[in-house]
């Protein structure tokens, strides 16, 4: 069994990046800008924003953090949203989800511009990646492939089951998983609430991807023997004997699968990581590509 280190394979993408950073600077340009808006004080939420902050700073981005109070208007978030659009100097944003439960999630994504969506949420950015056009790739699935890509697992011909089907991770990474590229041409089952006969369908599966967001949900006897498993999830369960009252769990019963993996991502250290990487990825393509210099 081999452990898919997220939290290495994401610091020597962020070493990789620092490195173009640096190259920007002695050639006198500035370097990339990420945005972030954080709607509410969100426990979870803080300190994901956090971490992307920190993120920035590590390898010399550029990052500004919109914390707006959780009464703010809808009209007031587009406003922020379009201010943010026009900004020559900002080359890519988030808007931080969940967001408040009078703000309509849907308009706001579709407000960001595509050329600075780099969490890949906007339907421009979904539909080129699923015609398999440049696009910005939503950070969680791209940065499942990544991981792929950088542990040399060749997934072509093999069957991919696929545990929730968010527009955030389980839609698009069913669509990366079975593009015709490497890592990629595997054979896709795209999994959810209502599929029958769950067990039968990932104890067939040579790849198992979790996405569900139920602590502990896939364990050993769902799985074959050599099967590779990548846990999304990542939910709060209360401990009160741990100093922060909670401890962070994954949807894989992870001492329970371990030994029947071939190979299998950790919570926390796992895919978490990776998508923090692969939003900064993102950021530098918007640069590259769009940053009026």
């Amino acid at each position: 069994m081999i452990i898919l280190d997220g939290k290495k394979t994401s610091n020597d993408i962020k070493s990789e990046l620092s490195v173009l950073v640096d190259e920007l600077m002695k050639k006198g340009k500035r370097p990339p800008h990420l945005a972030a808006v954080l709607v509410g004080n969100d426990g979870a939420s803080l300190t994901y924003v956090g971490s992307k902050v920190r993120s920035c700073e590590k390898i010399g981005y550029l990052s500004t953090l919109i914390h707006l109070p959780e009464t703010t208007s809808e009209d007031e978030l587009l406003q922020q949203i379009n201010s943010l659009n026009t900004d020559k100097e900002v080359d890519g944003f988030i808007v931080q989800l969940p967001l408040p439960k009078h703000i309509d999630e849907e308009k706001v994504l579709m407000a960001v511009d595509p050329h600075k969506d780099v969490d890949g949420f906007h339907p421009t950015n979904f539909g080129k990646m699923a015609l398999d056009m440049e696009s910005f790739v939503p950070a969680t699935p791209y940065g499942i492939v990544e991981l792929l890509d950088r542990y040399r697992i060749d997934i072509s011909g093999k069957h991919a089951v696929v545990i929730g089907r968010s527009n955030i991770v389980g839609r698009p990474m069913s669509i990366l998983l079975s593009r015709k590229s490497s890592p990629g041409n595997a054979t896709v089952t795209l999994t959810h609430s209502r599929t029958k006969n769950l067990k039968a369908i990932t104890k067939e599966a040579d790849i198992v991807v979790s996405a569900l967001g139920v602590p502990n949900f896939l364990t050993q006897d769902m799985i074959k023997q050599g099967a590779i498993i990548i846990d999304v999830g990542i939910t709060r369960v209360p401990d009160d004997s741990k100093p922060k009252g909670y401890v962070i769990t994954g949807d894989v019963n992870y001492e329970n699968v371990k030994e029947k993996a071939s190979y299998i991502t950790p919570v926390p250290g796992g895919v978490g990581p990776m998508t923090i990487a692969m939003l900064l990825q993102n950021t530098y393509h918007a640069y590259s590509r769009y940053a009026d210099l």
